[in-house]
């Protein structure tokens, strides 16, 4: 499964190393941590909820035998572990000398319920997978932390988009757990306004489709290419599109070789079930839990999360220790997907994890 704002290459390795191309950081390495009995917060189970994750580092404790060196590292929707295994990112963050230098942190990526290589409808349950929300997704990554890893402690939260919504639930519902936050490229409120109507357009237009057949389809049905076009206007970025792209010729030939048949390995039922789970998401009235330093980032030319809202300016001071940061459009940013670019706000997390060092 690709990821849907982001393109990520998806490995079938389980608990196994995996090397990315020219990435100067030592190997990730995989596994997958079985639940049984998984409960859901609307009452379903599931058996067996696998809970694929990569790896990175070795744990270390401190005098107390409290691990001090972890970090979390949360995914957008439709993502996976490996959208962050490139030059781009883990290449500036977890490489020698970098601000997440894999040489002193234990780096933590889960694939979360729905996505990737954990348990999804597409494993074969389909439309009769468990409708999770965001709140099963962080219990997911918790049982990853805490059970699976034995982590105790995180030096920092951070994720992109979806995973930066998690970043809030995490502060607010492990406070004591963590000694930084960085949520990128979201708002710390329930999915409304125009954000909400273009995730259902996306659910409607698939379960509509003829062809869905209540999600028991042997081929995936024509509204999923629509979809995808609607995903990539979205995610995109107006000023660096018509730099990339500055001729109708240039335009067009992008379209054909990028657009058309971009939709090929997506799953229509992970689709809906991954907008959907979002139903659940409200940090607001609980922002005043979050006790660790939080530092949000935005950028100005996501469409996702545009910035003459307001929104953040007014919730960011109900967080005991929060800050906000508004990224300016520049030919660098890539509109919502400007999150997954560290070289652009790595500054602000040197400054974050300067803020939250322990004594």
């Amino acid at each position: 499964m690709r990821s849907l704002l982001l393109s990520a290459a998806l490995s079938v390795l389980v608990a196994q190393p995996l090397v990315a191309e020219a990435a100067p950081y030592p190997a990730p390495v995989e596994a997958t941590y079985t639940v049984a009995n998984f409960h859901f917060a609307d009452g379903e189970m599931l058996p067996e909820l696998h809970l694929h994750y990569a790896t990175i580092g070795s744990i270390h404790r401190n005098a107390r035998g409290q691990v001090d060196n972890a970090v979390l590292v949360l995914h957008g929707t439709g993502g996976d572990v490996h959208q962050f295994l490139n030059d781009h990112f883990a290449g500036v963050l977890f490489s020698a000398g970098g601000l997440l230098d894999a040489a002193t942190h234990y780096i933590i990526i889960p694939d979360d319920i729905g996505h990737g290589l954990s348990s999804k409808p597409s494993d074969g349950l389909h439309a009769h997978f468990p409708h999770y929300g965001y709140r099963d997704m962080v219990l997911g990554e918790h049982m990853v932390v805490a059970d699976a890893l034995h982590v105790d402690h995180l030096r920092l939260v951070m994720g992109t988009s979806m995973g930066a919504m998690h970043t809030w639930l995490w502060g607010e519902t492990y406070p004591a757990m963590m000694d930084a936050l960085m949520p990128l490229a979201c708002l710390p409120i329930q999915i409304s306004g125009r954000n909400r109507i273009w995730r259902n357009m996306i659910v409607d237009m698939l379960r509509s489709d003829p062809g869905y057949d209540g999600g028991d389809y042997a081929t995936e049905p024509r509204a999923l290419a629509s979809a995808y076009d609607l995903l990539w206007i979205f995610g995109s970025a107006p000023l660096h599109d018509q730099i990339l792209l500055p001729t109708q010729a240039a335009a067009d030939d992008y379209f054909q070789k990028s657009i058309v048949g971009g939709a090929s390995g997506y799953d229509a039922n992970d689709m809906i079930y991954q907008f959907e789970a979002s139903r659940d998401y409200n940090p607001e009235p609980n922002l005043d839990r979050i006790v660790a330093p939080l530092l949000a980032v935005n950028s100005a030319d996501d469409q996702i999360n545009p910035p003459e809202l307001g929104i953040m300016e007014r919730e960011i001071g109900k967080v005991k220790h929060g800050r906000y940061i508004l990224l300016p459009v520049t030919e660098q940013t890539r509109g919502h997907g400007t999150h997954t670019l560290p070289a652009i706000w790595g500054p602000y997390l040197r400054e974050l994890l300067a803020q939250s060092a322990p004594a």
